[in-house]
């Protein structure tokens, strides 16, 4: 019935309209308005009695005296305007951070990230004492601030003690993408005690200097090119690191090399990317409620005339009606992280729906 009544409302308008020279035409209410401003005349400047103060009065929008030519005829052909030059590209490392961890994600393979960041500290004085490159690790040795970069010490605020800094790079969860963590530690000038890596941040300040110092010098090398290690790319570039499997039960399983911070936010996104609505979420359970029944793209958008006319934009009860509402649910198992899709808390999804949406999951992943 709405349908019928846009439809009927249709008629009428066009019924009454058609003909109609006020609607359409040159002297129409919806005419063509391109070249009105050639009419266009300047009057003269405003003036106000002479024992006023005011400000200096300028035109703020002054007609050019070509553009009220009485020698231009016709229509004027408004100009295509030029294309807009990007004036830079987006960077290749980018810097993330969660509730208690900061790292940098690279556009860029294991591999060059790897060595990209080893030449970053050896540019700067320090001194490389252990460097793993299979698992994409590398420690330098204690040293003092007069052996560093004079930059980087006055940026670092170094004291007299020596510092030492261990650096990792990992596989992103996307394919061909990075992800560098580092931490610094600290010890009395002329101590030689050895100083265990801390399991948070003992210097929170520093290594968040030391992260945008590593970010800007990363991203100032990559127009310069890079060099790849490739005893780390053989170990590092490996086919994926997200796998669709099955538990015990059957219920098909995404399974994330990666921990639950990292596979939380890259969920999300990847439920963007495959047009999936997320209607609510919690973090600290865990859970993207989404319905696979509406799409992700501009949700709160209103329709436009001709959708309410014919009756196209769905009330709130049609969307109630069709909804397919799930819970995507992040869980972190050991060092990995499960995904996988339920009906709600004690029911799993249908195995076929499951494999369907998490199959989608995975191709916005790798």
């Amino acid at each position: 019935m709405k349908r019928l009544a846009g439809l009927s409302t249709l008629a009428l308008i066009i019924s009454g309209t058609s003909g109609c020279g006020w609607l359409w035409g040159e002297d129409g209410y919806f005419r063509d308005r391109g070249s009105d401003y050639l009419q266009a005349q300047q009057v003269p400047p405003m003036h106000v009695p002479g024992d006023v103060e005011l400000r200096p009065i300028e035109p703020l929008l002054p007609i050019p005296q070509q553009v009220a030519d009485s020698r231009a005829t016709g229509e004027y052909e408004v100009p295509r305007p030029q294309r807009l030059v990007a004036a830079e590209e987006a960077s290749d490392y980018t810097l993330q951070t969660s509730e208690d961890a900061r790292w940098l994600v690279a556009m860029r393979a294991p591999s060059q990230v790897w060595a990209a960041a080893r030449q970053f500290f050896t540019d700067n004085g320090f001194q490389i004492a252990e460097e793993r490159p299979q698992t994409g690790e590398f420690v330098t040795a204690w040293q003092t601030r007069d052996q560093l970069s004079p930059a980087l010490v006055r940026n670092l605020g170094l004291g007299e003690g020596e510092t030492r800094v261990r650096v990792r790079v990992e596989p992103g969860v996307q394919r061909d993408t990075s992800e560098i963590f580092l931490v610094s530690v600290e010890r009395p000038a002329g101590s030689s005690t050895d100083v265990a890596w801390p399991d948070t941040p003992a210097n929170a300040e520093r290594d968040r200097v030391l992260l945008d110092e590593l970010q800007a010098g990363l991203n100032s090398s990559t127009a310069q090119g890079g060099s790849a290690s490739l005893l780390a790319e053989r170990e590092f570039d490996a086919p994926s690191r997200v796998t669709l499997n099955e538990a015990g039960s059957g219920e098909p399983v995404l399974q994330l090399d990666t921990d639950f911070n990292r596979g939380w936010s890259s969920v999300g996104r990847a439920l963007a990317a495959s047009d999936i609505l997320v209607e609510d979420l919690d973090r600290s359970l865990g859970v993207y409620y989404v319905n696979l029944a509406e799409g992700a793209a501009n949700p709160d958008e209103k329709p436009g005339f001709f959708s309410r006319l014919f009756g196209g934009a769905p009330d709130r009860e049609e969307i109630e009606a069709r909804a397919e509402r799930y819970q995507v649910r992040v869980t972190a198992v050991g060092d990995k992280v499960q995904v996988t899709l339920d009906k709600d808390l004690d029911t799993v999804a249908p195995a076929e729906t499951s494999r369907r949406v998490l199959n989608m999951l995975k191709d916005n992943l790798d």
